[in-house]
């Protein structure tokens, strides 16, 4: 049976409806099986299967998907929230990073709100980087703030400030 582009969308949408009612390898054997059928022909499919792998713990081969995906093209929606599931991934993989230049670089979209900006928080936490972890936390959620954003950025700014500014002071070794 061809599906549609749109035909497949819905059954991407059904299984991940589905999901929490699955057994792990029910759900990525569904998606394999909707991956192999996509009619599109850029990397929606690969980007599909990757969050499977990856809301299965299967981060290795998430991170192959999502590499897939990014190599065959993607919407800035699915762009966008690649980033963030793939910045995490390489983050569980201990590939902190490519975590960061991932979450670094990542494409800004609706879709995803401050998330990029909070897992580049995480990784930056596991990178031991913690003052700049925090800071970008608290930036992430600045701009949702009804009030105080100004007080909350220079807040957020001099977390990262005084360690510049130590490093600039501190001399040779």
């Amino acid at each position: 049976m061809t599906l549609s582009v749109e035909e497949w969308e819905a059954h991407v949408a059904d299984l991940w409806d589905r999901f929490d009612s699955l057994g792990r390898e029910e759900g990525v054997t569904a998606m394999r099986g909707l991956a192999q059928a996509c009619p599109a022909r850029d990397g929606r499919a690969a980007f599909e299967l990757a969050g499977m792998y990856d809301s299965i713990g299967y981060e290795a081969e998430a991170g192959k998907e999502y590499e897939r995906a990014l190599s065959l093209g993607l919407d800035d929606a699915r762009h966008a929230q690649l980033a963030v599931q793939y910045g995490s991934t390489l983050r569980n993989l201990r590939r902190i990073d490519e975590a960061i230049s991932v979450l670094q670089s990542a494409p800004v979209h609706e879709s995803t709100g401050s998330a990029p900006r909070i897992v580049l928080a995480l990784a930056l936490h596991s990178a031991g980087r913690k003052d700049e972890a925090l800071r970008v936390a608290l930036e992430a959620q600045i701009d949702g703030l009804p009030r105080y954003q100004r007080s909350m950025r220079n807040y957020a700014a001099a977390l990262t400030q005084a360690s510049t500014q130590a490093d600039s002071t501190a001399g040779p070794d």
